[in-house]
This record gives C-alpha cells, structure tokens and sequence, in this order.
C-alpha cells in the first residue's frame, strides 16, 4: 500500500480485485461505480460539460491501445475498475474509459455529436444492454452492437411478417363490432331521458291529459335492449313460430249437423220472439250474438236480428248490418234457427216494459243454465210473444249445454258471422302490407325477382324465383283506459295516477266506484298477486325479448288509445323499432269511413291478430284475445301459435326485477310460456269461443 495517498498500487489493486468472487458485492460496488463514474465524468469542478462523444470515442480508441499492449490488460474486476478509474481521475486524466463507454450509442450508427446530461446518461446506461455481468464485457457488447437484434430493419421485418397483420385485424374486428352493436342501441341516450321523464300523455277518445308517470323496469328494459343487440345474429328459439306438436290432429267440423237433425219450427208454431240488444264492444257484442242464437234455439223461437245498444265508453253507433254480413247470417242458420230482420207489425206497437216484457241483465243470472230459461223465461215467452233481453251477453253457461246447442254456438261464431266485404278487404291489405308490401318495409318488390342468366352467350333468359315471405306478430295491448280502471290495479303512476282512475270509475262504473269506497274489493296488491292484473305494455315486450323474438321482427299492435300512450309506446319502440298500428298501415283515405266506429275499427284488429304469423295477448280475460285466440285455434290446424302470459307467475318475476338477472329471466319466462302455450282440450265450463278443440265444435283425428 501507497501511504502517500492511502491507495493500492496498479499492479496490486488488479491482483485484488480478480479475487472478488461475491456477486452481490459485485453487482453493488458495479452500481456505486457507473454511478460515480457518470457524476465525475459529466461534470467537472467548475459546471462545464464534458467532451463530446466524438472526443470520448477518440480518447478510448487511443488508450485501448494502451491497454491492450499492457501485460496487465484484460477485463478487470469490478473494484479494480473502480479503484482505477478514481486513480486516473486523481492522476490528471481526461474521461476514464469506462465513463467513455457510458456515452457510446446503443445503435451501431454513430449519433450525433452532443453533450450528456448526468440523467439521461444515468438512464441510459442503467438501461443498456451491454453492462450486465459478463465474464467478458467486451465481446458481450461487440455481439450486441453488431447482431440485427436491436436494428430497425430487424424489427420490421418481424412485425411485417406476423404482429402487424394481427394487430391490424384485430383492430378492424373490434371497430365493426363495436359499429354494429351501436347501431342497435342508437336511441339508448333519448331512450334513457324518456325513462326518466315524469309527464305522460294520455290520450282516450278525443281528449287528451297529463298525467304524473312512474317508469317501471328501468333496469330490466336496459337489460332487455342489451340483450336483443346480442342476439341479434343468433338464430331464434326452433319453436317462436310453431304450436308445440301434439299426437292427434283436431279439424273444424262445427258446420255439419248431426244426422237426426231438427229444422226449426214454422212462425205460426214457434214459441215467440226473442230480440236482444248487446251491449260493449265488438267482442262482447259477438259472445252475445251467439248466445241469443243459441237461446232462440233451445226454446224453439224466432230470433229477431240483434241490435247494439250506444255504449258510453265505446261511443260507436254501429249496428249488425255495418260489421257482419246480413244475409249471409240469416241464409247460413237458416236450418238451425228461423232469423228476421224485424217483429211483425201487429208486435211493433206492444209497450214491452208495460207488458213486463224486458229482461236486463240483473234479471239474467250470469252464465246462467239452460234451465233457467226453460224454468223463467219461456213462460213469459209463451204469455207475452216476444222478450226483449236488454244487455244481454255472457248470459250463457257453457256446461251442462246440450251437445247440438254448444255445437251451434261454435257455427255461429266460426261460420256464420262474417265480416262485411269492406272489412275484409282492408284486413287482408293489413296482413300483405305486414309481411312485405309497405314502404316501411323498404322498396315495394314483386312476389318474384328477376334475374338474367350472363353465362348463356347471345340469349338472354329470365330466370323468377321466389321472395321469402317475412313473418309478423300480432300483439294485443288491453289497456285502455276503462280497462285499467276497471281491474283495480296499480300500474306504477303514483298517487296523481290512482286519482285519475279513481275519477273514471266514479263516472262510468259507479257501482264498483261505490263497492270501492265501502271496502268490499280487495286492494291493488291482493289483485296482483291472483293474477287478475294486466301487463303493462311494457312487461308484455319484455315478455317477449326475454322468448328470443328479434329486434327487427315487425309487430302488429291491435288496441288504440292505449293508457300513457306517448311515454310507453317511446319505450316500446326503444326495443322493437318496427311497431306499427292499423293507422301507419293503412292511409287516411283507406280509414275515412271507418272514422267514428270503434266497434267496425276493432274488427280491422280482430282480422290483423287472426291473420298474424304468431299472437301474443297481454290480458287473458279480454274478449278480443280470447276470440281471436279460438278463431286461430279452430281455423288454423295447429299452425298458428298464440302465446298467453300466466300472470300470476310472472307478477313474481317481475316482483324481483330490480335484482333479477336477464339469463334467469330469459329462462323461467321460456318455460312459462311453453306450458301456457300448448293447446288442450276445452276444461269443464270454459268458453267454448276460447277453447273450440273439442267434439262439439271440432273433429278428433288421430296422427
């Protein structure tokens, strides 16, 4: 040792430092030393900068000859390097070697001559490749400098050939993707400010009101959108369009009579005239219809053409000649029950309220048995020659019911009530403009395309084939106004909403306003839970995203003036885009004489439900439902399908919508369905108009 200035000699510290053998000491005292060594060769004492790059590499070309002509020269360990290098430094050099090596450029290429500060010198050789232990420093970073590992060229051949394909696909991947599902949810952002919104309008008749409205289903209606942009390249459900199969096959036979058949009697020995005023609408004036045919039948009298009583709500001034076929209805029933258009002129002048001759429908016990017009009202018949049942309509049991008396209600319904020639028209126009002739469908085709065979040189051949026929669903929306009011139901819109129904029943049903007021109905709640509740329009459509129906199917939605009309149908819209009424089918000149006639306006929905592809019905106590649901049933041959909700079941699934996940939704609505939607034979005392499979209305045959 020196005792001068305290430090090894060369030739010692060299000989020391080749028998530091400790990696961690190394790989510490290596750090302390590029440290050290950048600090000192950066700076100098007075805060200049330290020669360039170009000078440093000139100045280690020089002394690496000197070392390599050294007997000493090698790689020396990494004390001995730093032991030397603060030596040179005390010594006058100018930049250690080893500080020199720091400003070398990773690249091959020579940079740009420039100054080093002592950061980005620190960084960059901390970083660097070429200062990880080695037992030979100097081949480590020739084999680095000069391999094509680090090269520009290097690295974009590797990307040219596989990651920038990749990267380039799958980015294009994404965008479609991402372009195709906002495509569907376009109208996510004014759909959620509609949730949100708290003014409803109703419309019902020609007025219009606004209404306070709590949005139900947020939650389960965001769900639902998400859902249906998911599905929607999937295939649909392999039973959405069909009945489920059945081992016997039932057919009309309501028309033929059986072989010992009676005709009916003569006038002059008939027991009387039966006159019958309906009153509701459309349907319920049909059930009447079919139920005095079948009571003029059962007491061998002559059924006067019915009439319709003015209703209130419905407003309609519509009589039997302005919806059905007169003659046809008289001519087709003629071997069953002797039909006239009026009462002979010596019973025209009769007072029937003095003579005690009116029956109302307090008189008439509800689905009353055929005894009790054999026991009570024939009497009177054969004593007065004419009744007049005022209000009649489902005055008639359907069991115990002679076996030719059911199977003349089912030919009155099914065969000899038929529309007149302008409504049938305008409802075949509503099923063709459904499945493909409506602009809103897009351009107008033909039934068949026309194409020109190019390979056939010098001929040109037109070759037609034919145009798939897209399919509809027909929904019915019970919920009008006098319906809501009338179920006793909470449909979500607060007290300002309980108010207003509560308003409407006090003026057109006081008898059930009053019960209200006493007590003796059950509460909202209570009729919720029994299933005695509609859907609200919007658990109907979440009924039917949760089955897998498309989001582009095209609806048909029969029932005007819905309840809240504005606000629901935007949220029904958010979901299904192509929903469309009798009013966006058909054209204003098309509607004119229709204009004012609720009950001939409900027959265009009754022919656009029994015509559809598929029907769904929200309320299954509705008279339009049910009718048209058996219509389908006894003239379709299993092969129009018709979902009904069970409500009581699905109350409690949307009880937990604020939890509920969508896949258990999707899952527990499908098998509901599925066990509502399979036709059965009619159960004891069901109406026969809903439930025609059966023998008295339909013929059993075995597949």
């Amino acid at each position: 040792m020196d005792e001068g200035n305290g430090e090894l000699s060369l030739e010692n510290r060299v000989a020391d430092g080749e028998k530091q053998v400790s990696p961690v000491r190394e790989s510490r005292l290596a750090a302390l030393r590029r440290a050290d060594s950048v600090l000192q060769g950066g700076y100098s004492s007075s805060g200049r900068t330290s020669p360039t790059l170009l000078q440093r590499s000139n100045s280690m070309n020089t002394e690496k000859a000197q070392w390599s002509s050294s007997p000493q020269s090698g790689v020396s360990s990494p004390t001995t390097r730093s032991r030397q290098s603060g030596s040179l430094r005390l010594q006058g050099s100018p930049s250690s070697p080893r500080s020199d090596l720091l400003s070398w450029s990773h690249s091959p290429h020579p940079r740009s001559p420039r100054a080093l500060t002592p950061e980005s010198a620190l960084v960059e050789s901390r970083g660097s490749p070429r200062f990880r232990s080695t037992t030979s420093g100097q081949l480590v970073f020739h084999q680095f400098t000069r391999s094509g590992t680090f090269s520009k060229k290097g690295r974009g051949r590797l990307l040219k050939k596989g990651g920038t394909l990749f990267f380039v696909v799958l980015f294009v991947w994404f965008a479609l993707d991402w372009w195709y599902l906002s495509t569907f949810e376009q109208p996510a952002p004014q759909f959620r400010k509609n949730l949100r919104t708290s003014q409803a309008n109703n419309v019902h008749g020609e007025g219009t009101n606004n209404r306070s409205s709590i949005v139900v289903y947020e939650r389960l209606i965001a769900l639902a959108a998400h859902g249906l942009a998911e599905n929607e390249l999937s295939p649909e459900p392999d039973d959405l369009w069909v009945e489920p199969t059945q081992n016997t096959t039932w057919l009309p036979c309501a028309h033929q009579r059986l072989e010992d058949h009676i005709p009916p009697p003569s006038p002059e020995n008939s027991t009387g005239y039966i006159m019958i005023s309906a009153n509701g609408g459309l349907n319920q004036q049909r059930v009447a219809i079919c139920n005095g045919v079948a009571v003029a039948r059962l007491l061998n009298a002559t059924l006067v053409l019915p009439t319709f009583l003015f209703n209130s709500v419905w407003r309609d001034s519509s009589q039997f000649g302005d919806i059905y076929e007169e003659n046809y209805f008289i001519d087709y029933l003629k071997d069953d029950v002797r039909i006239v258009k009026e009462l002979p002129p010596e019973l025209k002048a009769l007072d029937l309220e003095a003579i005690e001759a009116v029956m109302t429908e307090f008189d008439i016990p509800k689905e009353a048995k055929p005894s009790f017009y054999l026991n009570q009202v024939l009497p009177l018949l054969l004593r007065t020659r004419v009744v007049l049942f005022e209000g009649f309509g489902n005055r008639l049991g359907f069991d115990p019911v002679p076996f030719d008396i059911q199977r003349l209600r089912c030919r009155c319904n099914f065969h000899a009530l038929r529309f007149v020639p302008e409504l049938q028209k305008l409802g075949k126009v509503i099923a063709e403009r459904m499945r493909d002739k409506h602009s809103r469908w897009g351009p107008s085709d033909d039934e068949f395309h026309v194409d020109v065979n190019k390979y056939l040189a010098g001929e040109k051949v037109q070759i037609r084939f034919a145009k798939p026929v897209a399919k509809y669903l027909a929904v019915h929306l019970r919920f009008e106004m006098d319906m809501a009011a009338y179920s006793m139901c909470d449909f979500g819109g607060g007290e300002a909403e309980r108010e207003e129904l509560r308003a409407y029943r006090a003026e057109h049903f006081p008898i059930l306003a009053q019960m209200e007021k006493d007590g003796q109905l059950g509460s909202a709640e209570l009729q919720r839970e029994l299933g005695h509740c509609p859907l609200m329009p919007e658990e109907g459509f979440l009924m039917l995203a949760a089955l897998g129906f498309k989001r582009g199917t095209r609806i048909y939605l029969a029932g005007s003036h819905m309840y809240g009309a504005e606000t629901k149908m935007t949220i029904l819209k958010s979901l299904y885009p192509n929903i469309v009424t009798k009013e966006d089918l058909l054209t204003a000149e098309e509607l004119l004489p229709f204009r004012n006639h609720s009950s001939q306006l409900a027959a265009l929905d009754f022919l656009g439900c029994a015509l559809a592809d598929a029907f769904a019905m929200t309320d299954s106590g509705s008279q339009l439902s049910s009718l048209v649901s058996g219509y389908r049933i006894y003239h379709s041959s299993g092969h129009a399908p018709t979902i009904r909700p069970n409500k009581k079941r699905l109350a409690i699934l949307f009880d937990s919508n604020a939890t509920i996940e969508w896949s258990f939704f999707e899952e527990r609505v499908r098998k509901l369905v599925k066990e509502t939607k399979r036709i059965a034979v009619r159960p004891t005392s069901r109406s026969i108009y809903r439930h025609p499979r059966c023998e008295e209305c339909m013929c059993k045959h075995d597949v």
